[in-house]
């Protein structure tokens, strides 16, 4: 089978896209999935995006790790954004659905603005926090991320947590509205160049431990800068939104 596909990335977090919306994509076949993320041998990325059609939303999105599990990606729903324009599903301002809900979405000169779920599942820790932000986060502050051991560390942490697991990201503060963040992916199961969803758990992270007061963060991560801003009343966190960059890379066929 001949696949058509495009490479998106949102800060460095790279995406396989594929319009799905005739079906014909095998999505049950997680091998496949692997194949297409797979750096040697296939097209190289963190994950795999399909665009589909749906009756109440503006379209669908479904979001594979490169290990072939499903679940949220705050980036990938950029991408997705980007890409759902690029096909002329959407204009400027789009309602889609994905794994963990509805999302309101805006795209303007390649800067994409997500609403994320609404969060309040939030556990404080001793040295940690976690937070559902559409999938599993394990936030801790470090003093330095220069040469801190993220792959290393991130794994041992990451397997701490009953299934599916947990994101890990670690946090430099670098003053009270901004901290620097580096991730490490279950599902990728490395280290990525960003994480969207990670970067949301960290700035309510931040937030409700008290680290900051401000309720717009800035958060640059490996491969670029991220924004969450979000409004916080009695410990629940709504009107969440994800801002950065999202950009076509390349468009291709690949047989499977």
């Amino acid at each position: 089978m001949n696949l058509d596909f495009y490479k998106y990335q949102g800060t460095g977090n790279d995406f396989v896209m594929i319009d799905n919306r005739s079906k014909k994509f095998p999505k049950e076949n997680t091998a496949i999935i692997s194949k297409l993320c797979h750096r040697n041998f296939g097209v190289g990325a963190d994950g795999v995006i399909l665009i589909e059609n749906d009756s109440t939303f503006d379209f669908k999105m479904i979001y594979f790790n490169a290990d072939g599990s499903q679940t949220f990606c705050g980036n990938g729903g950029r991408c997705a954004v980007a890409f759902a324009k690029h096909l002329e599903i959407i204009d400027s301002k789009t309602k889609f659905i994905a794994v963990d809900g509805e999302h309101l979405a805006e795209i303007e000169n390649g800067i994409v603005s997500l609403k994320m779920i609404d969060v309040d599942e939030i556990e404080v820790k001793e040295n940690s926090v976690f937070a559902y932000t559409g999938t599993q986060h394990h936030v801790e502050l470090v003093n330095s991320l220069d040469n801190f051991p993220v792959f290393e560390k991130g794994k041992e942490i990451r397997y701490s947590y009953s299934d599916p697991g947990s994101n890990v990201n670690f946090v430099e503060q670098i003053n009270d509205s901004k901290f620097r963040v580096r991730t490490y992916e279950k599902g990728v199961e490395n280290e990525t160049l960003a994480c969207g969803t990670g970067v949301t758990a960290v700035a309510i992270a931040m937030h409700k431990t008290g680290k900051t007061t401000s309720n717009l963060i800035a958060l640059p991560v490996e491969g670029g800068d991220l924004e969450v801003s979000f409004t916080e009343k009695d410990g629940v966190y709504t009107n969440v939104y994800l801002k950065g960059p999202a950009q076509f890379v390349f468009s291709g066929k690949i047989t499977i």
